[in-house]
């Protein structure tokens, strides 16, 4: 393949044209820049599981239970602080709250309901309207508001749910209690927030709005970004160490990051947590393009060539180590295309796309920029700060690089085979490593750090999320965990239908609750059981179509569900969806028992429904996220390092006929995969949904290192024997690496203040994974070459000499 032919044009372009180029790539800018306002945002752990059978069968139980949503509605959680929530003051206040909201004209509240609306109905069952309701409690004294407490505890799918879990029906007694009210969904919801609490601040009593999932992908940038480019400045003035150099580099920079916003835009990719990580990954490998580009070209001017030759030979070396490592990394991205999540298959094209930018404006753009300017400078008295580069035989900088070189030469089969024991045992160990999902993942601290709270506007986040606060109160007091919902979709109107909810819960098992020999749970069989005691009429009703005594109607169902509809606050509609085609049955179960025992034993027990059943709940979503977090892992794993290692093989083959060379170029890469996770298991991090991408990435941005090391040595090695090409290499090369690893390690390392914690997370590991990328390759790396030749060979056409 005659590949040379069509660099030797683009080297011809970038260094006898460069205006044009120049000028091609600023109206390319100008299209994406059209983009950049088309970008919308999304937040939260739902976009992550939306997907999942058991969050849908989720979602449908809330559309279809004792739900009367309807398109463009949505509901807000309210939340009551009391010393007692259930006592006559606290049932008094919750009632008002509702009323007042309803009567508030700017939030158009469709319906609302809370614990409090079912005590007045015991108080008195003709009471409809929220002022008779109040009107019941007010003429009520507190023995009968207590009394009304404990019967309405004692219905099916009662008010337990809605209390806190030191409730206590027999003393009438619970420290909060929990609210919702229906919105039409026109109102913004910062406004309607808004709006709410200054109605429920009007109220006696404390209340806390739940709210919306805090936004904090805009936060975290305005606090990420600066901190990532103040290191990013610092590193390449000591890398450039010339003012033009470097406001051409950051320039550079801004436009990857104009492109692949812009491409997010116009491809209508939504801008999720984990996009806020593609910025510094683009930096960082642009970074490394751009200080190979000027430290290669200045390696040739220092020599005394001329800025077109000099361009021309840095250009010709390092396209196609450019194009090598675009190609692996976007392979190491395009992996995620496998993940099982939204937000994940997003990130990988974003990323990739991002590359893919990113290699052509470092490599074209960026080449032809420095010769348009040098050429400038030539013309006009403009002073050249630095025009050595980073690195050099006698330099400090150059004899530690040089020591991996050294260790090689010595002793390289003991060595390597050291570095394989010690890898063994690291990978033995990160074996240990985890997975896992939680709203934690998603959610910041309540209170954001002192130190960025001093940070001027608009950097400043905000001083607590109210949102988290209030959330963190409802896991204190409300039970989020121990209960498993079954879906069961059938034609629940069908002779016989109830009997499979009863026999399902006939043998418990052993991590769901108990309750008289079997599993507690609630469904309309408990509804049609507690109905026929209390109503004498709907008792014969039940009798006359249950053949076999117990209690479980078989016949004319349809008959003993419209009976139920038409005494009203039965429960009917928290079981039986409103065209009686699905049920729902809720179990308790053993909070502290492990998700993934839940799950499995939540799926065995919906195999014994004849229709289907299918099991959700916050155990059983948040561990079926987490099954699929591995199975991402392992999959995007290996499609990057197949992927990667095949097109290493070719790509040596094709342009140095070494595919040996492919493969040693992996090696390295290998070891900083398994340190990585050794690593997470050191800092007890689990995958989750957002580092999930972390193999994947460490493949394709540690590649980078190490594709420079090989491809370079391959050159020197046409002329020059094993060691002296080896040490060129390292030297030559390595100063680039070095200031590569650092502005890389710092500005992806910045992530760390990111306000999200996994995303925070997710930085320290990727730099962790970047220096070990950057160690390996230039420690370890040299020892595989010369064992391999030594051991096996590259096959050289021709000797080198000296």
């Amino acid at each position: 393949m005659n590949y040379q032919a069509l660099i030797d044009r683009v080297d011809d372009l970038i260094s006898e044209s460069p205006g044009k180029v120049i000028l091609a790539f600023l109206l390319v800018t100008a299209v994406f820049f059209t983009g950049l306002g088309s970008i919308e945002s999304e937040s939260g752990q739902d976009q992550f599981i939306e997907d999942l059978p058991s969050f849908e069968a989720n979602q449908e139980i809330q559309r279809k239970f004792n739900a009367t949503f309807s398109e463009g509605e949505s509901s807000t959680t309210i939340l009551q602080d009391s010393n007692n929530a259930v006592s006559k003051q606290g049932v008094l206040s919750s009632l008002r709250a509702q009323k007042r909201l309803e009567e508030y004209d700017p939030l158009v509240i469709t319906s609302s309901n809370s614990p409090a609306e079912d005590i007045a109905d015991e108080l008195d069952g003709n009471a409809t309207t929220l002022s008779e309701k109040i009107l019941a409690v007010e003429s009520a004294t507190q023995s009968e508001v207590d009394r009304a407490v404990r019967s309405a505890a004692e219905r099916p799918g009662g008010i337990e749910n809605s209390l806190s879990e030191d409730f206590n029906a027999r003393a009438a007694s619970a420290s909060a209690a929990r609210m919702s009210v229906t919105h039409d969904g026109s109102e913004p919801p910062d406004n309607r927030e808004q709006n709410i609490r200054r109605v429920l601040s009007s109220v006696d009593g404390n209340f806390r709005v739940l709210g919306d999932f805090p936004e904090t992908n805009t936060d975290s940038l305005l606090i990420v970004m600066p901190a990532a480019l103040f290191f990013i400045v610092l590193f390449l003035i000591v890398a450039y160490r010339d003012l033009i150099d470097l406001i051409i580099g950051l320039f550079s920079i801004i436009m990857a990051i104009i492109w692949t916003f812009g491409f997010l835009g116009i491809a209508g990719l939504p801008f999720s947590v984990l996009i806020v990580a593609v910025p510094p990954l683009l930096i960082a490998v642009g970074i490394d393009f751009g200080i190979h580009s000027v430290n290669r070209y200045r390696e040739e001017t220092v020599k005394g060539k001329g800025i077109v030759e000099s361009m021309k030979i840095t250009t010709d070396q390092l396209l196609v180590a450019f194009f090598i490592v675009t190609g692996t990394s976007a392979i190491g991205f395009l992996s995620n295309l496998v993940s099982a999540f939204p937000p994940i298959r997003d990130f990988g094209v974003a990323a990739a796309a991002g590359i893919v930018f990113t290699f052509l404006i470092f490599g074209v753009f960026l080449p032809a920029t420095k010769v348009y300017v040098d050429r400038v400078r030539d013309r006009l008295p403009i002073p050249t700060m630095g025009d050595t580069p980073l690195g050099s035989d006698e330099s400090p900088l150059g004899r530690i690089l040089s020591v991996g070189v050294v260790v090689a030469d010595r002793a390289p089969i003991v060595t390597l085979l050291v570095i394989l024991v010690l890898t063994g045992s690291a990978g033995v160990y990160a074996t240990g490593v985890g997975t896992g999902f939680t709203t934690d993942d998603f959610l910041p601290e309540e209170e954001t750090p002192e130190p960025l709270q001093k940070l001027p506007e608009p950097f400043k986040p905000p001083a607590e999320y109210q949102y988290v606060k209030n959330d963190n109160f409802q896991d204190e007091k409300f039970d989020q965990t121990d209960r498993v919902l079954m879906y069961v979709e059938g034609p629940m109107q069908r002779n016989g239908a109830l009997d499979q909810i009863q026999r399902a819960g006939e043998v418990p098992p052993p991590t769901f609750e108990r309750e008289d020999g079997r599993t507690d749970d609630n469904s309309i069989v408990d509804v049609i059981r507690s109905t026929a005691q209390r109503n004498p009429e709907f008792g014969r009703l039940v009798d006359r179509n249950d053949p076999n005594g117990d209690g479980v109607p078989e016949n004319n169902l349809g008959e003993i569900y419209d009976a139920l509809s038409s005494q009203g606050g039965t429960g009917i509609d928290d079981f039986v969806s409103e065209g009686r085609e699905s049920a729902r049955v809720v179990y308790s179960v053993d909070s502290d028992e492990d998700d993934k025992v839940i799950t499995q034993e939540a799926k065995r027990l919906s195999d014994k429904y004849r229709y289907e059943a299918t099991p959700t709940g916050f155990a059983v979503i948040f561990q079926e996220a987490s099954d699929l977090i591995f199975t991402s892992v392992v999959e995007s794993l290996i499609l990057t390092l197949v992927g990667a290692s095949i097109f290493l093989v070719v790509v040596y083959w094709v342009l140095e006929g070494k595919p040996a060379l492919g493969i040693v170029n992996t090696l390295p890469i290998l070891i900083s995969v398994v340190f990585i996770v050794a690593t997470m298991r050191v800092l007890g991090v689990k995958f989750n949904a957002i580092n999930g991408t972390l193999l994947a990435i460490t493949i394709g941005l540690g590649i980078d290192y190490s594709v420079h090391i090989v491809h370079r040595f391959a050159d020197e090695f046409d002329e020059k024997k094993l060691i002296p090409a080896l040490r060129r290499t390292v030297v030559g090369t390595g100063g680039a690496l070095t200031g590569s690893m650092l502005t890389t390690v710092f500005g992806i390392g910045v992530l760390s203040l990111a306000l999200n914690p996994a995303l925070a997370t997710f930085g320290i590991l990727t730099a962790s994974s970047v220096f070990y990328a950057y160690l390996t390759s230039l420690f370890v790396l040299p020892t595989v070459v010369v064992a391999w030749e030594r051991l096996v060979g590259f096959r050289r056409q021709s000797s080198g000499s000296e």
